[in-house]
């Protein structure tokens, strides 16, 4: 291999620092993770065997009460809002609850499967474990089906794999030290002719804005029939909203149906602290768009969604959209 160059370099470098340990159960977490088991859940309906290719898997599971967690605290505004009482609005606290419901009169569908999911991967009581994609995933695979996570950090990738082993899923679950965007390719077509392609880069590289409505268009025009599944951030810059226009585009062009939903927990101004300094608000809000997604999943996001923006609100500004077409 030739001496990398200068923009080769700044690519891996920003890549490489991203750890998603960091932001584990925040609030984005519990938007793109309660879309994905409501996608899975209706796919695994059908009997049929079902590929499922994570482009960007991370290291599987994280501890909410490591260290990289408890740097950052985004759980606390994230799952643990909806787990503990003495953080939920007085209009919402009712009886203490067990740590697998949401203390509200009623608890939509789609988030009590997104909060019993995370459970199960805890003792009774206990969230000190967040699955990641690839674990989430792995609990709807049976028979024929298969998941293919692809990891290009090397300290995630290695982990991924010591932790995938531990599920001895043989070759139902592979893992990959490969760039998702480019790995996907040789898998689709999926030789089962059915296929969930679930893609949540970081962002932490410019080019992620482009590269995955790049990715999006080739994967539609090997296989149209699939589902796909993109999260994308929130942020005042103009390629992060170019994501969710592109990929409405390409799905209106492909004559596919979509479905995106977004959620905003706060304000995404710049604000001063009491020294004067500029204190910025960290991510105030992503969203999911879903190609060719399930009938089911516009009412399962209507009946969610209210209640995630009541409880996870952190401002005035808190709000949520759900759009769908085709």
């Amino acid at each position: 291999m030739g001496v990398m160059d200068a923009q080769t370099h700044r690519y891996y470098t920003s890549m490489f620092s991203y750890r998603h340990a960091f932001h584990a159960g925040n609030h984005a977490d519990v938007l793109k993770h309660t879309v994905l088991i409501a996608v899975l859940k209706h796919l695994k309906e059908k009997d049929t065997a079902l590929t499922v290719l994570d482009t960007h898997a991370g290291a599987g599971l994280y501890r909410l009460d490591g260290d990289y967690a408890e740097t950052s605290g985004e759980a606390a505004e994230g799952i643990f809002r909806l787990i503990s009482p003495s953080k939920t609005p007085p209009t919402l606290v009712g009886t203490a609850q067990a740590a697998t419901k949401i203390v509200a009169p009623e608890t939509p569908e789609a988030l009590q499967d997104y909060l019993d999911l995370v459970a199960s991967f805890n003792a009774k009581g206990s969230h000190k474990v967040y699955p990641g994609s690839p674990f989430i995933i792995q609990r709807f695979l049976n028979g024929r089906d298969k998941l293919k996570a692809f990891e290009l950090h090397p300290t995630d990738s290695k982990t991924l794999s010591a932790n995938i082993a531990q599920l001895e899923a043989g070759r139902q679950v592979v893992v990959l030290r490969e760039d998702g965007f480019e790995g996907i390719k040789k898998f689709l077509p999926p030789p089962v002719k059915r296929a969930l392609v679930f893609c949540d880069p970081s962002y932490e590289i410019k080019s992620d804005y482009a590269r995955v409505p790049e990715m999006v268009a080739d994967s539609l025009k090997r296989f149209a029939t699939g589902t796909y599944a993109v999260w994308y951030p929130i942020i005042p810059r103009p390629e992060a909203h170019d994501v969710p226009r592109k990929l409405k585009t390409l799905a209106t062009k492909a004559g596919k149906g979509w479905l995106n939903a977004t959620l905003t927990v706060k304000s995404s101004k710049l604000t001063s602290d009491a020294q004067g300094e500029v204190v910025r608000p960290g991510l105030p809000a992503s969203g999911m768009f879903v190609i060719n997604p399930p009938h089911t999943l516009k009412a399962a996001m209507q009946a969610a969604l209210p209640l995630m923006v009541k409880l996870l609100a952190q401002d005035q500004h808190a709000s949520f959209s759900l759009d769908s077409g085709g």
